[in-house]
């Protein structure tokens, strides 16, 4: 009974966190200018982190270690700082993001400017690290995310036509008003937002801080079979809400007030309540994640102690970067740029870097020496070896389309 309750915790959380900022962007984003037409990019990115994310559960249950660590033994100290590099970029605009999209939700809720809130949830953020359990802070603020279900209710409460929304979900293509670039680059940013590079390195290291063994197989099966899944679902939930409400009246989802008019129309004042404070736990969970894989990143690569089962003075320095992290992106956001905007070139940013972090993790996944005869199926690799292929052309394209359709503008 225990272990069912610990895999249905670990399936709620994975359900609760794997919506974040870039995603509800992305999502809503596409919704009101596409409608359903890219859906299919959706199950696409779900598929690729549930793939990838499984392996990286295994890697550290069966090693003890965390993915990015074995991946510097692996494969070398350069390949890894190239990996290094490019993740902690990114992490830290994640974080940026993540922050700004905290302070946005508190405006809706306050009518303050954002900017007032920003230092003061970025200190909420590092309070959490610092003195929450690492169990206590991923179940609390990932199934208090399950708000966020409040999507897919008010959507049946709009009662669409839902044969239209499969139909346009089935489709491929930009509708008229629309051209393929815009079409392209708005895929590439699904992706992105998907299958974003902290949520292996996170996942991994997650692991290692629940003490996973070879016997915590089934629980890393089942958060990521399950929990990410009905995730997705959650994010299509958010497109078909924006495709239903804001397409048909031509308004672009480029504020978080906009991304919530469709709950408000389905479901009313209450709803909307709902909805700010799920938007509040998953936004917040994701800044926990993102900040704390950049200090994951840094430690592992230089061979630190790391970690939240160690006392922080035994993890100074790992606490130290983590704390960087936000610094730096407070300073970011309190530069005014949008954090919309911020959020989607963050997500932009990680599909172009989606290779580096998934090759490395294909390579690990089979080797003998880190997963003993648990390595990857036939199946399993020819279909890490697509998604590869897939990602090497979403990251050759995605400067291009960025520069060519001025990010989607």
């Amino acid at each position: 009974m225990k272990k069912f309750f610990e895999i249905f915790l670990g399936i709620l959380t994975a359900f609760g966190g794997f919506v974040d900022i870039g995603d509800l962007v992305a999502n809503a984003e596409t919704g009101a200018r596409f409608g359903m037409g890219l859906a299919w990019v959706v199950v696409i990115g779900v598929i690729g982190i549930v793939l990838y994310a499984e392996m990286s559960g295994r890697v550290a249950a069966i090693s003890g270690r965390p993915v990015f660590d074995v991946i510097r033994e692996r494969l070398g100290a350069r390949i890894a700082l190239i990996d290094l590099v490019a993740s902690l970029l990114i992490n830290v605009l994640t974080v940026a993001a993540e922050i700004g999209g905290l302070a946005l939700v508190i405006q809706l809720a306050t009518d303050l400017n954002y900017l007032l809130w920003v230092p003061l949830t970025a200190a909420a953020v590092w309070i959490v690290i610092w003195k929450v359990r690492f169990s206590v802070m991923e179940k609390v603020f990932g199934i208090t995310g399950l708000l966020l279900v409040v999507t897919a209710v008010a959507l049946w409460r709009l009662d669409p036509d839902w044969g239209r929304l499969l139909s346009d979900a089935a489709s491929v293509g930009p509708p008229a008003t629309e051209n393929w670039a815009t079409y392209l680059f708005f895929a590439v940013a699904l992706i992105g937002a998907a299958m974003t590079p902290y949520e292996v390195f996170f996942f991994s290291s997650g692991a290692v801080e629940e003490h996973w063994t070879r016997r915590d197989l089934m629980v890393n099966r089942a958060n990521v079979y399950l929990g990410f899944p009905l995730g997705g679902l959650l994010s299509l939930a958010i497109m078909a809400g924006a495709a239903v409400v804001l397409e048909p009246r031509g308004i672009d989802a480029d504020h978080l007030s906009q991304m919530a008019l469709p709950v408000a129309v389905g479901l009313g004042r209450i709803g909307l309540a709902i909805l700010y404070v799920g938007m509040f736990a998953a936004i917040f969970s994701a800044a926990l994640e993102t900040s704390l894989s950049a200090g994951y990143t840094v430690a592992q690569f230089y061979g630190w102690q790391w970690g939240k089962y160690v006392r922080p003075r035994e993890a100074s320095r790992f606490h130290l970067v983590v704390l960087l992290s936000i610094v730096v992106a407070v300073g970011l956001v309190l530069t005014t740029i949008d954090p919309i905007k911020l959020t989607e070139y963050s997500i932009v940013l990680s599909a172009a870097a989606l290779p580096l972090t998934y090759f490395p993790i294909l390579v690990v996944a089979n080797d003998p020496s880190y997963v003993g005869e648990s390595t990857n199926s036939r199946l399993t690799n020819a279909v890490g070896f697509v998604y590869l292929v897939l990602l090497l052309v979403v990251s050759i394209a995605t400067i291009p389309l960025m520069i060519w359709t001025r990010a989607g503008a």
